[in-house]
């Protein structure tokens, strides 16, 4: 039963609980059902042309009241902030921007917390090892089953949305894995005696854990301080939080799982799951103490196998079994480094010499295709522009699409709103997302005019970025500003020489190269009539 708190609801009672059994009973709304219309009367005269009335009406309600669910369905890897309209880049938050179809390749690295100078970050690395540690205490109290359903309600946490799923959804441990973890406390004297110091050392004695386990347990039991910080920072940017319920809290007292109800947290606006934000400082795309770095710098491999092909990985997990000591060397060697210990953002910008390397790369390509040189072309501009652009615009995503059974492809870039020139583009043109279509070819002509002008849409904006080699033809120029005068649509080019000019700016760090983009658009709105 809910309620509809529809301003303009026509039922007498707009408090009344609603019910999807209601049937012809609906709100203007459109969505919601009412139990409390009246039964007699001149009412129940008049309802059937009320009813085909609030039909009517009703399905125009719903399509002005749903805008931005089809918005997000268009969207080229959407987040919540750009949902919600809000234009914040990433490089200015405090937590990594969740995308709402997909998970964010990042991972939350418990070290982090362990190594931070925060006193409140420790002590929220000892109450999750203490969380852990404490499936070994239940295993010794003859409570195995409670320790091993706790560790694998830990194992998967959806609503961080960390990892490399392309859903958003992952699946839990078995209990025979999780059985295996627990008896780690049986099978090693030493977490027998200590428990554990860093609970990611399971990595190292079971098959199957990886920095996605180690995450979402993390995630799990850190849970209750993640939703706080969540509604915190949504508070700070205006994001839209919806009354939740949220399962699998763990409470430190009673030292198990439990449900939060009307918890106020966003939710994924495609299937009302409820979100919560993760801090940037914890996040790594691997586990400062993994299984990789062990096995590469590390693990005695002469010891384990005198022979390469047979050193399998069960081996290894085998002898570190045997041979706690070495892995206790490796911890503690990780622990004396850990000022290299740093978290890794969602998008790093390549250095100065690196894109003054990359632009030299481009100058010597061809036009055109021979040597596969269109393909050079665009693999180079991908590892280009997104860091010359970078924070002004964020990075979405490399995107091929055919048009006419010609490949293209485009780099597909989040409008921040930061600037004046981003700001206009929005208003003026619903650029949500900027799309930079990339043509090796010695001269725009119709046809890409053409494809660019049946990609610039209502839904998508109508702001678009030719990135080619050489300035347009005069005849080009007319076709764009009359492209602009009969459909308000912008296109703009950038060529070899506005991105020297970019890559110079870049390096001297007195200006932004957006500057740029700013201004070949001044000069494209200076031809326009």
């Amino acid at each position: 039963m809910q309620t509809c708190n529809s301003a303009i609801c026509m039922c007498p009672d707009i408090t009344a609980p609603l019910d999807s059994t209601g049937i012809g009973k609906a709100h203007v709304c459109g969505v919601r059902y009412c139990t409390n219309l009246p039964t007699s009367g001149i009412f129940v005269r008049v309802y059937p042309f009320i009813r085909l009335f609030r039909q009517i009406f009703g399905f125009a309600h719903r399509k002005l009241a749903q805008p931005k669910r089809r918005i997000s369905r268009l969207l080229i890897r959407p987040r919540l902030t750009d949902y919600h309209d809000i234009h914040a880049a990433q490089a200015d938050l405090d937590f990594a921007i969740p995308f709402l179809d997909e998970d964010i390749p990042l991972h939350l690295d418990p070290f982090m917390l362990w190594r931070s100078p925060s006193q409140q970050d420790q002590s929220m690395h000892t109450g999750l090892v203490n969380a852990f540690n404490h499936l070994g205490l239940l295993a010794s109290q003859g409570k195995e089953d409670e320790a091993i359903t706790t560790l694998i309600i830990a194992s998967e946490c959806d609503e961080v949305g960390l990892g490399t799923s392309l859903t958003r959804k992952g699946k839990r441990i078995g209990s025979e894995k999780a059985k295996e973890i627990v008896a780690l406390f049986e099978a090693i004297p030493q977490y027998q005696q200590n428990g554990f110091r860093h609970f990611e050392e399971i990595q190292f004695y079971v098959e199957g854990i990886s920095k996605d386990r180690i995450s979402d347990i993390s995630c799990n039991f850190l849970k209750s301080f993640l939703i706080d910080f969540t509604i915190d920072q949504c508070e700070k940017l205006g994001v839209p939080t919806q009354r939740c319920t949220v399962e699998h809290v763990y409470d430190y007292r009673a030292n198990r799982f439990v449900r939060e109800d009307g918890v106020a947290l966003p939710v994924n606006p495609e299937n009302g799951a409820p979100i919560i934000l993760v801090p940037k400082r914890w996040m790594r795309f691997a586990p400062w103490i993994s299984y990789d770095d062990y096995y590469e710098k590390h693990c005695p491999q002469d010891e384990i196998s005198h022979k390469p092909e047979d050193l399998t990985r069960v081996k290894v997990l085998n002898y570190n079994r045997r041979n706690y000591g070495m892995v206790e060397k490796y911890i503690q060697a990780k622990e004396r480094s850990f000022e290299d210990c740093e978290n890794d953002p969602l998008f790093s910008q390549i250095p100065v010499t690196s894109a003054k390397r990359v632009f030299a790369q481009i100058k010597k390509l061809p036009t055109g295709k021979t040597g596969g040189a269109d393909t050079k072309y665009e693999n180079l501009m991908g590892r280009l522009l997104p860091s010359l652009l970078y924070p002004k615009l964020d990075f979405a995503q490399e995107q091929a699409r055919t048009d006419d059974g010609v490949s293209i492809r485009d780099l597909i870039f989040y409008n921040t709103r930061s600037t004046s020139l981003l700001q206009e583009l929005m208003d003026d043109y619903a650029s949500r997302q900027i799309t930079f279509e990339m043509k090796n070819v010695a001269e725009i002509g119709r046809t890409h005019f053409d494809q660019i002008n049946r990609y610039l849409t209502d839904d998508l904006g109508k702001f678009g970025v030719f990135v080619t080699r050489h300035p347009l033809k005069r005849a080009e120029v007319t076709r764009a500003v009359n492209l602009w005068s009969s459909q308000r649509k912008a296109v703009i080019v950038l060529t070899d020489s506005d991105l020297e000019q970019m890559v110079e700016v870049f390096d001297s760090k007195q200006r932004d190269p957006i500057d740029i983009l700013n201004k070949k658009y001044v000069e494209f709105r200076r031809e326009c009539p």
